[in-house]
């Protein structure tokens, strides 16, 4: 059980950890790999204060060395699923779940974009994670659509449990696809069911059948992480504390909204961070008193 869960090891989360840990607080970053994010893809920083022009990978290996010369650990897993249970989040990480009392999202300015069918099976046939739901399938045929960049080795990881594969995508077959893949190109999709199952995938009018359909993105959005999340075209809705909608729920970054910078990134991080501080306080202080709490998450 830790103090705060941090999803996302960007900026904004690098500077939410820094500064929960300088409160005394027990935090866990979990973060994609670093190769899936947009600050490590940028080929120079030239804006940020207290650096020369450094490339975006080299200014997030410095922020992660940071984490790691402080002990705070970071876990490289994609995250699929957060549930509030009570008291604490639960977050489904790869194939493994952790629970914090509060939650701190840093996940970058995810696009919303969904499959036809994708919210109706999802958990009845639709993943977003082969290493959590793989096994369901072993020795059954599964849809792939490769939308990340770790899709062809999540698509590998299927077939090494005994899945056979249909890998599709938009554009040409990547490079990292194993050899013997099946793979299709396609730009239109709409997954098929029979009301309680997945029986099929539909690519650019062709129906494939198949018993699952993974949807491997690089991220998952937001309120696709987090049922009953509040949104505001795109980005989650926050107070100036960087409160969001839930109770114990806080949010900085892209994933708030623009400008995508740095510089900005940092600054709500470290917002999101102190504000969760003063609301796990608030909660033990109560709790403590009279055994009950009841706190709306905005206005600290």
């Amino acid at each position: 059980m830790y103090d705060l869960l941090i999803v996302g090891g960007g900026p904004a989360g690098v500077s939410a950890a820094l500064t929960a840990r300088s409160r005394g607080r027990e935090v866990l970053v979990v973060t994609n790999p670093p190769r899936s994010s947009p600050l490590a893809r940028a080929k120079l920083v030239t804006n940020y204060p207290g650096m020369d022009a450094v490339s975006g990978r080299q200014m997030l290996e410095a922020m992660h060395h940071q984490l790691r010369a402080q002990e705070i650990p970071l876990l490289e897993a994609k995250v699929v699923q957060i549930l509030p249970a009570g008291d604490r989040f639960v977050c489904a990480a790869g194939s493994e779940v952790y629970e914090g009392r509060g939650l701190i999202l840093t996940v970058g300015a995810a696009p919303r974009t969904s499959v036809e069918g994708e919210e109706a099976y999802l958990g009845r046939g639709v993943s977003y994670c082969a290493t959590c739901d793989g096994m369901l399938y072993r020795n059954r045929t599964v849809a792939v659509l490769g939308f990340g960049g770790e899709a062809p080795e999540e698509a590998a990881f299927l077939a090494g449990i005994g899945c056979r594969v249909l890998y599709f995508a938009k554009g040409e077959r990547p490079a990292a696809l194993a050899a013997g893949m099946e793979f299709r190109r396609a730009v239109q999709y709409r997954i098929q069911g029979d009301g309680t199952r997945v029986t099929g995938l539909e690519a650019d009018g062709y129906l494939y059948p198949a018993d699952g359909v993974f949807l491997l993105r690089d991220s998952v959005a937001a309120d696709s992480l987090l049922p009953g999340l509040e949104m505001d075209g795109g980005h989650i809705r926050v107070d100036a504390t960087m409160a969001a909608s839930l109770p114990g729920v806080f949010a900085a970054g892209d994933c708030v909204g623009r400008p995508y910078q740095v510089a900005k990134a940092v600054g709500e991080g470290n917002i999101a961070a102190l504000t969760a501080d003063r609301w796990l306080s608030a909660l033990g202080k109560e709790s403590t008193e009279n055994g009950s709490f009841a706190f709306d998450g905005t206005g600290l």
